[in-house]
């Protein structure tokens, strides 16, 4: 069963099941138990011990003692969740929206706000995802923008940004895995960073995604899914469906203070912000071997810790705030401690599950071998060296859509991608390698069992599969596009002919869409 056409099985019922059902917990159970008993060959005593493994290595493993990873990823989702309410505790949140819509005065403002600040916070994916809902969630609710929307811009710039930022914990791992393939067949005349940095304007669809969300803003075009959610905001301010579980939501009306100012809200962010990137820097240079540099340091940071040490400071800050406003003020009771302690870890419980049952399923597809198998059709397949560029992107979207990690599809197919275009055309290496990048990135974004998929649903405090099914049609549409500029990267050689080809018809398809919502609305 594994590495073959079998292991798509479970990732793919899966995927069919969060879209036919929308409950993810059961979609991923069902996908879990597929894996298990294709790997136990339908053994059903031997199916309980596969899945039971695969779930307790979330926390703990065998060979090396705790999953610190993991563990240290949870315990800041819910330090997070705890930040969250002390923040509106204290009337920070509602300082800032008012604040807020004083200067934010309409709703392409309040998305473009938001998706700058995801372009900003780029250091790692996972933080860009919760920090930059928490600052926008006041400005696009006043907006009466829908928390899909929220999400998409969130989860748009967030590993957009961070695969083609050097300065990043996706651009060191890149940029190692990069060296190696390029020492491997000898090419020892370009560096590992140049060759990154030269592969950055080659990254079609990130630039088509980026591109698409402020036109998309800017122009007030919507379509798909994302239409219904942005129409019942517009109508209702509802900004979520009634019904919709929306992790990182608070699920009690908190008492909150009338003392609260911005300052409530942005001094916790901004103690989040550096004490986390502080931590990057503590544990990258503490891992870092002879000489110590700014990317060895990001290559070699431990995100996980980081972002723990930076969630404890943030959450010591905030909840002094609180305690200012308690004792000084006197605005609030001291019972409300304990309240908001529980309210802001109960608020992260449901992404905790998601997640836990995601990183389940991704551990037992890997066993399955499902990205070898899709990585393996490439290399048998018999074709003209010109497509290379766009059928590694294709295959690595594939990839990571069925696999949930964009990060597992770089360690396997870059590789790949730098053998086939060692033996066939050298000159495609970097080409073949950037379309891997921008593959797995759009693969990312479709796949409901991605962490990062979860992650930006649950900074945006909307319901998970609201955000997969809204995203969908918006990064295919910017997987469509890319694929054009890569086809006339393979044939041509030419990169700014190919980016300037899929920025164009990126314009053209927006312009077409606003024509059409124009048409309807005159009808």
């Amino acid at each position: 069963m594994e590495q073959s056409i079998y292991s798509l099985l479970p990732p793919v019922l899966a995927i069919l099941m969060v879209v036919l059902t929308r409950r993810v917990l059961l979609s991923l159970g069902i996908g879990i138990l597929a894996s298990a008993l294709l790997l136990a060959n339908f053994d059903i005593g031997k199916t309980l011990s596969i899945t039971w493994e695969a779930a307790s290595a979330n926390i703990y493993t065998t060979e090396d003692g705790w999953s610190t990873w993991n563990i240290y990823i949870i315990l800041f989702l819910l330090i997070l969740g705890v930040i969250t309410a002390f923040i509106n505790i204290s009337g920070g949140s509602r300082a800032f929206g008012e604040w807020a819509i004083q200067r934010v005065k309409t709703r392409a403002g309040a998305q473009i706000l938001s998706a700058i600040l995801g372009m900003i916070i780029f250091i790692d994916d996972y933080f860009n995802a919760l920090a930059v809902g928490q600052i926008s969630r006041p400005i696009t609710d006043r907006q009466r923008i829908s928390r899909a929307k929220l999400a998409y811009i969130i989860d748009s710039t967030s590993a957009p940004v961070c695969v083609v930022s050097p300065i990043s914990s996706w651009g060191a791992y890149i940029i190692g895995i990069v060296g190696t393939v390029l020492v491997s067949h000898g090419l020892t005349e370009i560096s590992a960073f140049s060759a990154f940095i030269q592969m950055v304007p080659m990254n079609f669809y990130v630039w088509v995604a980026i591109g698409l969300v402020f036109l998309s803003a800017i122009m007030q075009v919507d379509f798909g899914a994302m239409k219904q959610h942005e129409d019942h905001a517009i109508e209702t301010g509802e900004t979520t469906p009634s019904g919709r579980q929306a992790p990182g939501e608070l699920k009690e009306d908190l008492p909150v203070s009338s003392n609260g100012t911005v300052g409530d809200l942005i001094w916790p962010i901004i103690a989040l912000i550096v004490s986390t990137v502080s931590a990057m820097m503590w544990t990258g240079s503490q891992a870092v071997e002879g000489d110590v540099t700014l990317l060895k340091i990001f290559e070699s940071t431990d995100v996980a810790k980081s972002l723990l040490y930076g969630g404890l400071f943030g959450l010591a800050v905030v909840i002094a705030m609180y305690f200012r406003q308690t004792f000084a003020h006197g605005a609030l009771g001291k019972n409300v401690f304990f309240i908001g302690v529980w309210e802001g870890l109960k608020s992260m419980l449901p992404a905790v599950y998601i997640l836990l049952f995601a990183w389940t399923i991704v551990g037992l597809i890997n066993q399955l071998g499902t990205g070898k198998y899709l990585a393996s059709l490439v290399e048998q397949s018999n074709m003209d060296i010109a497509f290379l560029p766009v059928v590694l992107f294709l295959v690595a979207g594939a990839m990571a859509f069925s696999t949930g990690t964009s990060w597992g599809s770089f360690g396997i197919l870059l590789p790949i991608a730098g053998d086939i275009a060692a033996a066939t055309d050298i000159s495609l290496i970097l080409p073949a390698m950037a379309s891997v990048l921008a593959g797995a990135v759009f693969g990312d974004h479709c796949s409901p069992i991605s962490d990062t998929t979860i992650l930006s649903a649950t900074g945006a405090g909307c319901n998970h599969i609201d955000h997969v099914i809204t995203q969908i049609p918006y990064a295919i549409l910017s997987a469509v596009l890319a694929s054009v500029g890569y086809m006339i990267l393979g044939f041509t050689g030419s990169t700014w002919l190919s980016l300037a080809v899929s920025i164009g018809l990126l314009l053209v398809a927006v312009f077409i869409l606003k024509n059409r919502k124009q048409a309807k609305v005159a009808a």
